[in-house]
């Protein structure tokens, strides 16, 4: 590239291609430094750019040190390549904090006191900080805990647990192994024996691990996941997350912990009370919307499924001396594709769609809304405020699962009548009136509330166990989070199942009527035996499974296409997070495109390098 002040097309271009390389950072670093272009690194290069940084101005770095002629130099004529170059900025910031130590103690006690320590961090090191540790321990008076002089074995410990925070998280989900849920508190001991396999990581370094968590969230000497990203540096993060929309429902000043690249260090999520009714409202509205178009797709993907099960579970012996229609699902499957076409397979979909859009929204919108209630201000949620929630969504569902339920069933079992009469959504509704709707209630919630209560937490749980080191989910392992936690959660209601579809499907001439749950509970006991609690369990899970697979994993992708946010809580690893350091960094509107990948390489600079350079900014108008 010219050196020459002006920006062509053709270095546009190459600098585009410069960020989409694996070491975009360090090779923008180094031709940063590279002022001259001839793809080396002199000592003047260097210390020119080094003079204008923010650091330098601040805490001047001694060029003549042993450090740096032993990279460019006794005489400092000898000119770095990129690949020595990058390990050079590797080590030249660790190198700046050990010159800054040995310049406040100048006695050569090998101590400072709590003031230079403090001056050092916020300054050399300031990029290794939270917000939580600026303002909570290194501002805080008497930091650590009175100490009046800060030793070196102490500063090197306290600057190595901040650079190795990743692996620090990577030793508690070890610690964490037999459970995988990043809510599981550790002890120090078992911190210890976790990281005894990790050499890099030290007793002193865990000692203060702890008391920074234990000052921050009254840890009390237990740890979770959350704890560690409150004190985790903002890491360069290339990858970014792609969306086709982005809106912000609230202000920054209400939403102050939201950056637009951010890693999950602010776990101090705005409570429903903190961000008002129409806020709540709005988010609602918006989950209630994406869960539609979701359940409408879950509901499409498995309905042939659906059908056969159904047909299944309405077959009876003993109505008419042992005969049945079906031998088993695939026979029932077979022939209806034979008897009624590939359509047939989709008979009363129509209301199906219509009432499964409502229903599964207000599901999935529920869920995350007692969620959100239980929810402390570090994300977590207990176990038991798990399953209140799912069984929540569950019995709320039932207003609009009944109706659609009772009008589905006598569609789909109209088909087994050879030569009937074609039935209709609307004759059904007719014939069966407002009350006649909600026909099997009882056996509808007997079935729903704990079906949510089982797949919810479940759902979670599993989510969990197949997010990535960094605690994404791919969509591909949301699908399969999804389709497990539903085979525990349909199987385990068949027999609710069976009971609510004898009760709204007509029984024709010579089959047994039913009374209630208790009551058909009791006849298909008596005349069928226990095993027809269990019929079409196989179908029911093959269509339950897959279907909310479908449903959960289209309803957090949309979350994540169409972002909108409302300051309250996310789903759980549906984000690649990018994090920037820039002070509450607020993207203008011609911040598009290149920019989005940009602003993470160039900002690393800072985050992982230290390296501050004066900020561009317009020249105001004169004003007139």
């Amino acid at each position: 590239m010219d050196k020459d002040g002006y920006i062509s097309f053709s270095e546009f271009q190459a600098f585009e291609g410069l960020l989409c390389v694996p070491d975009a950072l360090y090779k923008t670093a180094f031709q940063l430094f590279d002022t001259n272009g001839n793809g080396l690194v002199a000592f003047d290069e260097f210390a020119e750019v080094m003079r204008k940084t923010a650091l330098h101005k601040k805490l001047p770095f001694n060029m003549e040190s042993t450090f740096v002629r032993l990279y460019f130099g006794k005489d400092k004529k000898r000119l770095v390549t990129y690949p020595e170059f990058s390990q050079f900025l590797h080590d030249f910031h660790e190198e700046y904090g050990v010159e800054a130590f040995k310049k406040c103690d100048k006695e050569g006690t090998g101590f400072i006191t709590a003031g230079d320590f403090r001056n050092i961090m916020m300054s050399v090191k300031s990029h290794l900080l939270t917000k939580d540790l600026k303002s909570k321990v290194i501002t805080a008076s008497g930091f650590p805990q009175g100490e009046r002089k800060i030793s070196f074995p102490y500063y090197m410990a306290f600057n190595s647990l901040l650079n190795n925070m990743e692996l620090i998280k990577r030793v508690y989900l070890n610690a964490t192994n037999r459970t995988g849920h990043r809510t599981q508190e550790v002890t120090k001991e078992e911190f210890l024996h976790s990281a005894q396999m990790m050499s890099q990581i030290t007793p002193l370094e865990v000692d203060i691990l702890f008391n920074l968590c234990d000052i921050l969230h009254h840890t009390n000497g237990r740890i979770v996941y959350n704890d560690l990203n409150s004190i985790t540096p903002e890491q360069y993060f290339k990858q970014v997350t792609r969306r086709v929309a982005e809106i912000k429902a609230v202000s920054e000043e209400v939403n102050m912990c939201r950056k637009p690249y951010r890693f999950v260090n602010c776990m101090e999520l705005m409570s429903p009370e903190e961000r008002g009714v129409l806020i709540q409202i709005l988010e609602s509205t918006y989950r209630f919307t994406l869960g539609s178009v979701a359940g409408a797709v879950g509901a499409s993907a498995v309905y042939p499924i659906d059908l056969v099960k159904t047909r299944m579970q309405n077959q009876r012996t003993g109505s008419f001396i042992g005969e049945v229609a079906y031998r088993n699902s695939w026979d029932c499957f077979k022939k209806v594709i034979r008897h009624e076409g590939v359509f047939g397979l989709y008979r009363g979909l129509v209301p199906q769609l219509i009432g499964v859009a409502p229903e599964k929204a207000i599901k999935l919108t529920v869920n995350d809304l007692v969620r959100d209630k239980f929810m402390d201000k570090k994300g977590n949620l207990s176990l038991y405020a798990e399953i209140i929630a799912g069984a929540c969504a569950g019995g709320s569902q039932v207003v609009f699962t009944n109706p659609l339920e009772i009008v589905k069933i006598r569609l789909q079992v109209a088909g087994e009548i050879a030569g009937g009469t074609k039935v209709k959504a609307w004759s059904v509704v007719k014939d069966l009136g407002l009350f006649g709707l909600y026909k099997g209630a009882k056996a509808c919630l007997l079935r729903d509330v704990p079906f949510s209560a089982i797949y919810f937490p479940a759902y979670a749980h599993v989510k969990a166990k197949f997010a990535d080191e960094n605690g994404y989910n791919h969509p591909l392992t949301l699908l399969a989070a999804g389709a497990i936690a539903g085979i525990p959660a349909a199987s385990l209601v068949t027999p609710a199942d069976v009971i609510k579809t004898r009760l709204q499907v007509v029984a024709r001439s010579g089959q047994t009527t039913y009374n209630g749950v208790i009551d058909a509970t009791r006849k298909i006991y008596a005349e069928e035996g226990a095993r027809a609690f269990w019929k079409g369990a196989i179908a029911r899970v093959f269509r339950s499974s897959p279907q909310f697979g479908v449903t959960l994993v289209t309803y957090e992708i949309l979350q994540r296409l169409f972002y909108v946010d409302f300051g309250g809580s996310r789903p759980t690893g549906s984000e690649l997070h990018v994090a920037t350091p820039i002070e509450e960094s607020i993207k203008k509107p011609h911040h598009i495109g290149g920019y989005q990948v940009a602003l993470p390489v160039l900002t690393g600079l800072e985050t992982k390098f230290g390296i501050s350079l004066p900020r561009f900014s317009y020249p105001k108008p004169a004003q007139q």
